[in-house]
């Protein structure tokens, strides 16, 4: 099946054990072999959601193939090939309010205007025309926008759309308006597979609650479901039940994204994970997607120094409530505001910036980032 076609370069797919295998064709197949040999050892190592065979899934966080979200995925890559960067990903804070209190937000302020639609539908309309292939909505908790069907369809077919959710407030009407509106996934988080731990890291009681029906609900409508884990000291030891617990209600995706001090957890700087456990989570990234039950994304062992590198300001913009363009959700400084400035000129300014011009690991783990930069990290108040 051929699901790319430039004038350059073409790239097919081929049905591969239970994957698929990428291969190129044209005078820029050497460029685009490293990237697509990374690609065809993940699928070929690794199970992935759907597998044809009119249509492939990978993980909840790539374009299904064929589609022209994963042909701007790939022409990304190869454009980052070639030294002309794209932000793969956009994700926007559509609201402060949450009903939670979590201990470790990375963006507790609740106070301040929140971008209009109009601002938010021109910067998605700006993204993609940039490239970017995966929009996601953030917050708080992005439910409680009321426009929020809306702003999903706003994304159209050139990329896919997500948003996060701690479960609260789904109906099945509004699951039902979500697919519709053409959501590819509901991310819903939890910070714990056990009822009472979750609660009280949210600080509210029935808060686990409403993620187990939210997840519910939202499989029932037919989105793809991701159960998505800030993995901290807190839970690194609960890997095994929050497995079990994904397998149990059915969900498609069990991602696990590390803590990090920042916000509300910006004093706990030796409260994060060890070397030792990023590793751990590699290991149990690798073996969970070698058996049953739904894929397993570790997102610092994607995201590290073997794989891609981590995103911030390469691949990745993240605009706050305020409008404000971070290189991530968890990198607290601003390259301007989208209320003021294009994106394309906000990207170029945070491409070309020194600390993002190689692959490596997340930087706000790194003392000499945190040290360069520390006068430049919003405050709560600001996020």
């Amino acid at each position: 099946m051929q699901i790319a076609e430039k004038p350059l370069l073409r790239i097919d797919a081929t049905p591969y054990g239970k994957s698929i295998k990428l291969s190129p064709q044209g005078p820029l197949a050497p460029l685009a072999w490293p990237f697509l040999e990374i690609i065809n050892k993940i699928f070929k190592d690794e199970k992935p959601i759907i597998n044809g065979p009119d249509k492939f899934i990978f993980s909840t966080w790539v374009p299904p193939v064929p589609s022209l979200g994963f042909n701007r995925m790939l022409s990304a890559q190869i454009s980052s090939i070639i030294g002309r960067k794209v932000p793969d990903q956009l994700s926007v804070a559509v609201i402060r309010a949450c009903p939670n209190d979590c201990i470790h937000c990375s963006a507790p302020s609740r106070k301040g205007e929140i971008l209009s639609d109009q601002i938010i539908i021109k910067t998605i309309q700006e993204s993609l025309a940039l490239g970017t292939y995966l929009v996601t909505f953030d917050g708080g908790e992005p439910l409680l926008r009321d426009s929020l069907p809306q702003l999903v369809s706003c994304v159209g077919s050139r990329a896919i759309a997500a948003s996060f959710s701690s479960g609260y407030g789904l109906t099945d009407d509004l699951a039902q308006l979500f697919k519709q509106a053409g959501l590819y996934a509901l991310r819903i988080s939890i910070d714990s597979p056990y009822q009472d731990e979750h609660d009280r890291i949210r600080g509210r009681k029935g808060a686990f609650k409403d993620a187990i029906n939210g997840i519910k609900t939202a499989l029932r409508s037919g989105l793809l479901v991701d159960l998505f884990m800030v993995t901290s000291p807190m839970n690194i030891d609960s890997l095994e039940d929050a497995f079990c617990l994904a397998s149990d209600l059915g969900v498609h995706e069990l991602s696990l994204y590390e803590i990090v001090a920042v916000g509300r957890w910006a004093s706990h700087q030796d409260d994060v994970l060890s070397p030792n456990d990023v590793r751990k989570m590699e290991k149990f990234h690798r073996e969970k997607n070698r058996s049953d039950g739904p894929r397993v994304t570790s997102l610092p062992y994607i995201m590290g120094e073997k794989m891609f590198g981590c995103f911030a300001g390469r691949r990745w913009i993240h605009i706050d409530a305020s409008g404000k363009a971070l290189p991530c959700a968890y990198m607290p400084f601003s390259f301007g505001n989208v209320k003021e400035m294009q994106l394309k000129d906000i990207w170029d300014y945070m491409s070309r910036y020194g600390w993002f011009s190689k692959k490596c690991s997340c930087q706000m783990k790194d003392n000499a980032f945190r040290h360069a930069h520390g006068s430049k990290f919003l405050s709560a108040e600001e996020i």
